[in-house]
């Protein structure tokens, strides 16, 4: 096996412990977009706007890739923003602002969604992506130790029989 495949296997089976690392990072690192927030969005009461601002920060923008509604500019996440402030004014608690909005568009809504049935490939992906790469290792080295192995052709097989042979007169005693 040549040095340049394994070399290749070696990164495509490091590649999904780098996304799964990658997956650990607040999404606060990830994302780029500023908060979309307005002021005329803003609850006049600071408990309720940083009560809104927290449960925006874990809700996931429908329209946009892997933002939340608090990061988005788009016209659904504003809307989504509203209705947190809304319900938030009229007095529901948190978990229930949630379980209506999952009930509306799903667990897709939730930028950590539970670990159910439904979600289980999500969070076991990137453990069978690292074990799946470190079998793509195994064989890889295995297959490269066979190779060793079998890579002398008939012409260094006879200079190390004749070396051996060699090395057996040395050691035999005269007689």
């Amino acid at each position: 096996m040549s040095l340049n495949r394994t070399r290749h296997l070696m990164l495509v089976s490091i590649l999904p412990l780098g996304l799964l690392l990658a997956s650990f990072l607040p999404n606060t690192i990830v994302t780029t977009a500023a908060n979309a927030i307005t002021a005329e969005e803003m609850l006049a009461n600071p408990q309720l706007e940083e009560r809104a601002r927290n449960l925006s920060k874990q809700l996931r923008c429908l329209v946009c890739q892997n933002q939340s509604i608090d990061d988005s500019d788009a016209d659904l996440a504003r809307d989504l923003r509203r209705e947190v402030r809304s319900q938030i004014a009229a007095g529901d608690s948190d978990d229930a602002i949630i379980d209506q909005l999952r009930q509306k568009y799903g667990d897709y809504v939730l930028l950590n969604p539970p670990l159910d049935p439904a979600t289980m490939f999500l969070w076991l992906a990137p453990f069978a992506f690292i074990m799946l790469g470190g079998v793509i290792v195994l064989v890889a080295r295995r297959q490269r130790g066979i190779e060793d192995v079998n890579e002398l052709d008939a012409s260094e097989r006879a200079k190390i029989e004749k070396l051996l042979a060699s090395r057996n007169d040395r050691d035999e005693p005269k007689t």
